[in-house]
């Protein structure tokens, strides 16, 4: 589905799967700063008053009625997958944070510690949270798909990309770069040479 917005008056236009946000017609989005999906669901938040409203599929994340956004810095939606789709909302400056959807993709994290995160990322069925200061790094979600590979050290990373089932931590001062995930997308990159880029 589709969400158009004018932030200037409030109003927006939904379209597509009804089921998945394609109708918003009974909302209101005065106010809205911001608009997140994830394939499923969508979420239109106020980051000056930490209101916000979800629809689409309840199940994977449009119903967050019953959650509190109020200094949200960072919202993250899961990629489009089939079947599964969360949400996680973070709080940078609290480092407190709200999950909610599906839980085997990321819609549970009561037992990630989010002191001190710089950044989170998603993929399908995983997201990863990163202190870019320390280079710890924890995921949660589906732990056999995308999960943190022991191997990889987070130290140094710039930047994080992901694709549909992998990720990459590249250090663009040093050119080197680890992907772990799967292979066909992306989750192998020992054997590539990132300097400059």
């Amino acid at each position: 589905a589709f969400m158009a917005l004018n932030k200037n008056n409030g109003k927006a236009q939904c379209w597509g799967h009804s089921s998945y946000g394609g109708s918003c017609n009974d909302l209101d989005f005065a106010g809205v700063t911001d608009v997140y999906s994830n394939g499923y669901a969508f979420m239109a938040l106020s980051k000056n008053n930490g209101k916000a409203q979800c629809w689409g599929s309840s199940w994977s994340g449009g119903s967050c009625s019953d959650l509190d956004f109020e200094g949200v810095t960072d919202v993250v939606g899961t990629k489009n997958n089939e079947g599964c789709g969360a949400f996680v909302a973070l709080n940078k400056n609290t480092g407190k944070a709200q999950c909610w959807g599906q839980s085997w993709c990321g819609g549970a994290c009561a037992d990630v510690d989010f002191a001190g995160v710089t950044d989170v990322y998603s993929a399908e069925y995983t997201m990863m949270a990163l202190n870019k200061n320390t280079g710890k790094v924890q995921c949660w979600g589906s732990s056999g798909v995308d999960s943190c590979s022991d191997d990889v050290n987070f130290a140094g990373a710039t930047d994080v990309y992901s694709t549909a089932d992998a990720f990459m931590a590249l250090n663009k001062n040093t050119g080197k770069a680890q992907c772990w995930g799967h292979s066909s997308y992306g989750g192998s990159c020992n054997d590539l040479d990132f300097a400059g880029v």
